[in-house]
């Protein structure tokens, strides 16, 4: 028989029951326990789930209550050493604080996991570092899974990717760690042995990038030892191809490799060529990072001729953890009806896996009816008329260079920025939104629910508006915005607007810890009807003498943050949403806002692990962005944001989309980030951020001058800006407004040294 598993689950839950049960609790509304309830419950719903779509191993170990890079740093046992915890007896309440920082100390790092949007803390080592091993969560959760009857197959990020993802202080190798490190796997390893745990799961994702030889050699040293003791091992590739570094892994004392076959399936050649007549390949066939239903022919005609050469030592699986993808669509009943039969989610997933399974065991007369079934949604949706759009088509087909270009260039632009804005030095602004209050959230749903009328919701929007922009006066800032009151999510709220998208009622990914996001589905080609931000930008501006910043989302960001088309490349759909973003930047313009935020904080994430293929990723991304401003003026100053990513490796092209100001995520990393932009002297505005915003602590005026004073040292100060690291809305005005004072504070203390010194920088 052939087997079949899933390298994870969705852990939030179908209507983020983890979600709520986490906010509740940090919330001080309930106690640890009713946490902990929830987390079983879920748990055990997940398992289930697997156990009822047939699935040969149930995987367990995959469960978070924030991030499982965090988990396996307390499984280690090698917290920070500045949070003074013990390791062995750390408390469910310290372990949300090394997530979201305390009044004494910052919050873990925090960026996107590969390519995907998923956010993961990055752990802190050095030379002093142990791994004695922490509490016993990740055992107990296994022994749940246990003592419910499933066939366990736990999962564990692997040493190497650990260790990849770590940093580590004061100029530490973080290789000198691998010994120690495989040897804390081991007695892991060898516990679940003596659990009777007959396969585990190692995640090494790390093996998709180009690694240097030293790191390549790491697994050679680690997987010796953690494998001396260890029940059989599953190590599990994803998001690329891995087969170039075949002969070397088939070497280690692993009994199976998982491939992503979604992503990469030129690589299958490689790996069955090489396949010892003792070891596994499980076969990601089924996209874990998409929503669309699989070609069950087009899989299965790839899969037999490997069944009938390998037989049952084939395992079929999601190509990688479902956690990307929504849990069910049993829930869309309002999901547009055309569309909803091409989808497939978590649970549909787990379906497909079991029919391409039966189809390889019974062969394809044994699933006849799911095999045609399945043919006529994918006819019906490439013949569907709402795909092409051809005007769109004909406008991209009209682009020239010329459309990609500002009139001139920064150094001129700047000047007449100046003399329009008139802006201090060191001018202060924020990312873009403020909180979204619970009467806003009420508001919004009794609009949903047509309990409001539309003129009554605007209404309450502009009150909110109105009093956004008076605090911000109050406060002393220097470029407002309006809030997004309006605005569910950053990219849902224009999906909705234009064609070509649909929306899910219960689609939720998880994006880190409590937060999550529902992705817009992009099924056809992308236009803007009408204007989607001008009337609400308008009445912002007409309501203070301070620029109000025109807020938008930037094509590679709703690319990336979207569940894309699969049917065309995605450089298309991404010119295709540029389009629509240029035309609003036009009449933006038109109606009298002088300056306009593009945000991009997907552009780091959508490079391929590769860097090889990056070249080819960052010119039709820097393009697309380029093509959405270069229509405004030189007067009009054009921001973009990006965070929670390493940038250094990639300023040439963020130079390249030539923002005016770009403002970034940089005080978890205490300014680190930015040495990248003073080495390589980036030539335009930039705003390092100089709090964090998913933190609950309010920083001390004394916090940012100190940060601010880094930046002065690293970037020529007439190119500063002071801001937070990101939006806003996910915090409560009671932290907010206290930032953001301390914030200008730090500004104007900043201003006066500059005063007082000769005007090249801040006074001692």
């Amino acid at each position: 028989m052939i087997t079949t598993h899933i390298p994870g689950y969705p852990r939030i839950g179908a209507r983020r029951e983890l979600k709520f049960a986490l906010e509740a609790c940090w919330r001080g509304e309930t106690g640890d326990a009713n946490l902990l309830r929830t987390g079983s419950e879920l748990r055990a719903a997940h398992w289930r789930r697997q156990r009822e779509a047939g699935l040969s191993l149930v995987t367990a170990g995959d469960f978070s209550f924030y991030d499982p890079m965090l988990d396996t740093l307390v499984l280690l046992g090698c917290p920070p050493l500045r949070f003074g915890f013990d390791p062995q007896r750390l408390t469910l309440r310290q372990y949300f604080e090394l997530a979201r920082g305390n009044a004494g100390q910052p919050a873990l790092e925090m960026t996107k996991w590969f390519d995907t949007n998923y956010h993961y803390l990055v752990p802190e080592l050095s030379a002093q570092t142990r791994f004695d091993g922490g509490p016993d969560w990740y055992f107990e959760h296994i022994a749940e899974a246990l003592a419910a009857g499933h066939p366990v197959k736990p999962v564990l990020i692997g040493p190497v990717t650990f260790l990849r993802l770590a940093k580590a202080g004061g100029g530490a190798d973080r290789l000198v760690l691998v010994e120690p490190l495989a040897r804390a796997y081991a007695r892991i390893l060898g516990r679940l042995r003596g659990m009777g745990i007959e396969w585990v799961q190692i995640d090494e994702p790390a093996l998709c990038l180009e690694l240097e030889p030293a790191w390549l050699d790491a697994f050679d040293r680690a997987y010796p030892i953690l494998a001396a003791d260890a029940p059989a091992l599953l190590l599990a590739t994803c998001f690329d191809a891995a087969d170039e570094h075949a002969d070397r892994v088939l070497r280690l004392p692993v009994r199976g490799i998982h491939i992503d076959l979604v992503r990469a399936p030129g690589q299958l050649a490689a790996w069955q060529s090489r396949l010892p007549a003792d070891r596994v390949l499980s076969a990601g066939i089924v996209d874990g990072r998409n929503i669309w239903r699989t070609d069950l022919r087009r899989a299965l005609a790839l899969l037999q001729p490997l069944h009938e050469a390998i037989g049952n030592r084939l395992w079929l699986a999601s190509s990688c953890s479902l956690q990307h993808v929504p849990v069910s669509l049993s829930g869309e009943q309002g999901l547009d009806p055309e569309v909803r039969p091409w989808l497939a989610f978590a649970d549909e997933k787990l379906e497909e896996l079991r029919v391409l399974g039966k189809a390889l065991d019974g062969g394809t007369k044994s699933v006849l009816a799911e095999l045609e079934a399945a043919d006529a949604v994918l006819a019906s949706r490439r013949t569907s008329r709402r795909i092409v759009n051809e005007e769109v088509r004909a406008r991209l087909g009209r682009l020239s260079p010329a459309d990609e270009r500002r009139a001139n260039s920064h150094p001129q632009r700047s000047v007449l920025q100046q003399a329009q804005l008139g802006l201090p030095p060191l001018p202060t602004t924020t990312i873009g939104s403020f909180p979204q209050t619970p009467q806003i959230r009420a508001t919004r749903a009794a609009w949903k629910r047509g309990e409001i009328g539309e003129l009554q919701y605007l209404d309450a929007m502009r009150a909110e508006i109105r009093e956004v922009i008076a605090r911000q006066e109050a406060l002393g800032i220097d470029v407002l915005v309006h809030g997004e009151a309006e605005r569910n999510d950053m990219v849902e709220f224009f999906g909705e607007q234009l064609w070509g998208f649909c929306f899910t009622q219960n689609g939720w990914v998880q994006s880190y810890g409590s937060r999550c996001v529902k992705p817009p589905v992009i099924y056809g080609d992308v236009a803007r009807p009408e204007p989607m931000t001008v009337d609400i930008s308008r009445f912002a501006q007409s309501l203070t003498e301070k620029p109000v910043k025109g807020m938008l989302t930037g094509p590679v960001t709703i690319l990336q943050w979207s569940f894309v088309r699969d049917d065309q490349p995605r450089a298309d759909t991404a010119l295709q949403i540029a389009l629509a973003v240029r035309e609003e930047v036009a009449d933006l313009e038109k109606a009298g806002i002088r300056v306009i935020q593009i945000d991009e904080p997907a552009l780091r994430e959508g490079l391929p692990l590769k860097r090889r293929d990056w070249n080819g990723y960052l010119d039709w991304a820097v393009r697309a962005f380029r093509i959405a401003s270069a229509v405004a003026a030189d007067e009009t100053q054009i921001h973009t944001h990006m965070c929670y990513a390493e940038f250094n490796d990639i300023l040439p092209a963020i130079a390249a989309m030539d923002a005016d100001v770009i403002t970034i995520e940089t005080s978890r990393s205490n300014m680190e980030l930015l040495d990248g932009f003073g080495e390589f002297r980036y030539p335009n505005g930039i705003g390092p951020g100089v709090y964090d915003i998913h933190s609950p602590r309010v920083p001390q005026t004394e916090d940012i001058l100190r940060l601010m004073r880094r930046a002065c040292g690293v970037i020529p100060l007439p190119q500063l800006w002071i801001n937070p690291d990101c939006g806003l809305k996910t915090r409560s005005w009671t932290e907010v407004e206290p930032a953001l004072r301390n914030m200008v504070a730090a500004a104007r203390q900043l201003r006066a040294g500059l005063a007082a010194s000769d005007g090249t920088g801040p006074a001692a």
